[in-house]
């Protein structure tokens, strides 16, 4: 890609940045436009010496600006009304979605597709976290920014082997080329494009169907929906390799969990003797490590060339486990922000309610003696309504609930009567401690105050989690920074 000009509309975002990323280091000369508003990717942008634009005709070759050879933009913009675009189709230049040109650079090298409803994100982390440790010659993209990454989106350390956060809102992820895919999960979401579960298990099946001959599915078979996944694409494809982790999973990757103690979760896979842990709590991050060593294990006996699991040395193990405790997580998945006062507190991504049950278990776990309070913020009207009941009985390993209104997406259309107001009260018929405030930053004056109250007996601190796709991470922010101050 040595001096190839490509322009990236909408370039902030967080797929965008990552891919950003990606062509910058193979040798594409970028430009970029997107909103005034800041966000941490701008930093990660700064990194490459590029300074987003405002969107306008003049992006494309005006001012004596050479032009882009192609154009990539975010399908939060349409062609016949983004100035950029519209000039970009004037002047006969492709413009391409995100996900096609990451479906073209997939296809350059040898590539591996993470996918599922939950964990896409913290797998490819920690699966670039460890392949990077095993010396293989690889570029990884996640979702989101990664500390072991150097809090960038993506890591390279060659082009030989291509691991890639894949989407399946839209069916996306059919524009890549996978040789591998890893399967966290199947379950109803993205209704409004996928209003039954049929159908969101239908384009999972399609995109293990798009394996080439022989190709290998690495699937958790705790997840039910993955394992139907699974079956339905083994009907049509015996050809290819399936290979499943989890508590329940026959073979080398099958997981016994151990103890957790001093912030740690300790466990072993039965194919191997060695004993791992995690920095992050919850069961489900025992699941998306077991992913992350099978994939980076199933990938070094492919740079082998060999099937035979001896190949993998007990000095490999060992790299693995100790790239595993050194992962901390990415933005925004269960992300400590800090500690301030006698409060820790977390920023996390959940906005699932399957999610959000298993996360604010694991900070149970890892946190019994603190009282746990979770500041949530539904996404989408559609998801909600969908799945109302899901949501409102998620709570119940927190101390106190915080609600807000939904947060929306310019992708939907929704004519329904559901909001927040109706989530709140759906929620506080499951839990006995539900607070509302319909703007996020409305509900700072009583968290400042809760905080501030005596804990009760046996209890040692506050745990303050925003949870959530929308904003509501502001007002997390913000208590912390006053308080921190103090």
């Amino acid at each position: 890609m040595n001096g190839f000009r490509m322009h990236f509309v909408g370039i902030k975002g967080t797929g965008m940045a990552a891919l950003v990323e990606i062509c910058a280091a193979r040798g594409a000369v970028i430009t970029g436009s997107d909103v005034e508003e800041r966000f941490y990717t701008d930093e990660i942008l700064e990194k490459l010496g590029i300074t987003p634009l405002p969107f306008s005709k003049d992006n494309i070759g005006g001012n004596g600006k050479p032009l882009p050879d192609i154009v990539v933009y975010s399908s939060a913009y349409k062609l016949d009304v983004n100035p950029d675009l519209i000039e970009a189709c004037a002047k006969g230049i492709k413009c391409v979605l995100y996900t096609e040109a990451l479906g073209a650079v997939s296809a350059a090298s040898y590539s591996v597709g993470i996918c599922g409803v939950h964990g896409k994100t913290t797998v490819t982390g920690m699966s670039g976290t460890l392949i990077n440790s095993l010396g293989l010659p690889a570029q990884i993209l996640a979702g989101s920014a990664v500390k072991s990454f150097g809090g960038s989106c993506t890591l390279t350390a060659g082009h030989k082997y291509f691991v890639a956060e894949t989407c399946e809102y839209q069916r996306h992820f059919m524009a890549f080329h996978p040789q591998k895919i890893v399967l966290t999960s199947v379950e109803s979401d993205h209704e409004d494009y996928y209003p039954t579960y049929g159908d969101i298990l239908d384009a999972f099946v399609d995109y293990l169907c798009l394996l080439p001959e022989n190709g290998t599915v690495i699937y958790c078979s705790d997840d039910k929906g993955a394992c139907e996944a699974v079956e339905n694409a083994r009907l049509s494809r015996e050809d290819i390799k399936f290979i499943p982790y989890g508590e329940y999973a026959p073979g080398d990757y099958g997981i016994v969990f151990g103890r957790i103690e001093d912030g740690k979760q300790y466990f072993s896979l039965n194919g191997y003797d060695v004993e791992f842990a995690v920095r992050i709590p919850g069961h489900h991050e025992v699941l998306d490590a077991a992913a992350a060593i099978a994939l980076s294990v199933e990938l070094l006996k492919t740079d082998r060339n060999t099937e035979d699991a001896e190949a993998v040395s007990a000095a490999d193990l060992n790299k693995l486990k100790d790239a595993l405790l050194s992962f901390e997580g990415a933005k925004r998945r269960s992300e400590i922000i800090g500690e301030a006062g006698n409060c820790v507190f977390i920023d996390d991504y959940g906005h699932h309610p399957t999610a959000i049950k298993t996360t604010i278990n694991g900070f149970r776990s890892f946190y019994p003696d603190r009282v746990i309070i979770v500041d949530f913020m539904s996404h989408t009207y559609t998801r909600t309504a969908a799945l109302l009941e899901d949501f409102a009985s998620a709570f119940g390993d927190a101390d106190e609930v915080i609600l807000h209104k939904i947060y929306p997406s310019a992708r939907e259309v929704y004519s329904g009567g559901v909001n927040g107001k109706i989530l709140f009260a759906r929620t506080s018929a499951h839990h006995q401690n539900v607070k509302y405030f319909e703007e996020v930053m409305d509900a700072e004056p009583y968290v400042l105050e809760r905080l501030s109250k005596p804990l009760p007996a046996g209890k040692t601190g506050y745990l303050f989690i925003t949870m959530g796709a929308g904003d509501n991470w502001k007002l997390g922010k913000s208590v912390f920074d006053k308080l921190n101050t103090k």
